[in-house]
């Protein structure tokens, strides 16, 4: 499942901006065969230009994928295009709201509190092992830049600030904003992640669901 996820960008699991028009190529596509720019076309009842304009938009978000078909004989190859997984979150945006807090549930019913940390725990190393290969820094604040610029790459709203000498991770938005009850049990993630990426505790400091525009971090003892 993380190889699946890590392979869409945050902006695609996050906003989702897809412009009508897109959505109507993306409802064609997704459970179909690979379709051409022609078949689109009388699908769709509108021109050339505007179906590749579109394609175009898409494939830019990673919601679908182009492949060139090479006709037998002499005839001259194609594009061929088909909707990616990424797409499907297009069709349901909404699901996470109920599906995952359901998930999240069902788990701590199981085997209660302690349960649920440790598949928190376990979720946030999961994650640290597919940042660290990309984590060159020797000294935990040069880490703590690193990832905050990684996420970015990936679409993350993140910086790092320097607040009366100590450097700040900034999160301005959150990917796991569909996971969050009531007991803010999923905010131990970003803590743990960050931490375990770093090779060093990190802390918490400012709570959006405390009424801080944003959620922030810092190395733990003030050490560097």
């Amino acid at each position: 499942m993380l190889e699946y996820v890590s392979q869409l960008k945050v902006t695609q699991l996050t906003e989702l901006s897809v412009s009508s028009a897109g959505m109507r190529l993306v409802k064609r596509m997704v459970g179909n065969p690979p379709m051409s720019i022609a078949q689109l076309m009388e699908a769709t009842g509108v021109t050339r230009t505007a179906v590749t304009e579109q394609l175009g938009e898409l494939m830019g978000g990673g919601f679908v994928e182009r492949r060139l078909e090479r006709l037998p004989g002499r005839g001259r190859p194609h594009h061929l295009y088909t909707a990616t997984h990424a797409a499907l979150l297009l069709l349901f945006p909404g699901a996470q709201q109920l599906v995952v807090p359901a998930m999240w549930t069902a788990i701590e019913e199981a085997g209660g509190e302690p349960l649920t940390r440790r598949v928190m725990i376990r979720v946030a190393h999961q994650l640290a092992r597919h940042y660290r290969n990309r984590i060159r820094g020797r000294s935990p604040r040069k880490r703590l830049e690193q990832i905050s610029a990684v996420l970015r790459e990936e679409g993350a709203l993140v910086e790092t600030v320097v607040e009366d000498g100590r450097l700040v991770l900034r999160k301005r938005s959150c990917p796991f904003i569909s996971m969050l009850d009531d007991k803010r049990a999923v905010c131990c993630i970003d803590e743990e992640m960050l931490s375990a990426v770093v090779g060093q505790p990190v802390r918490r400091i400012a709570y959006r669901h405390e009424g801080d525009p944003c959620c922030s971090f810092e190395l733990a003892n003030g050490r560097r």
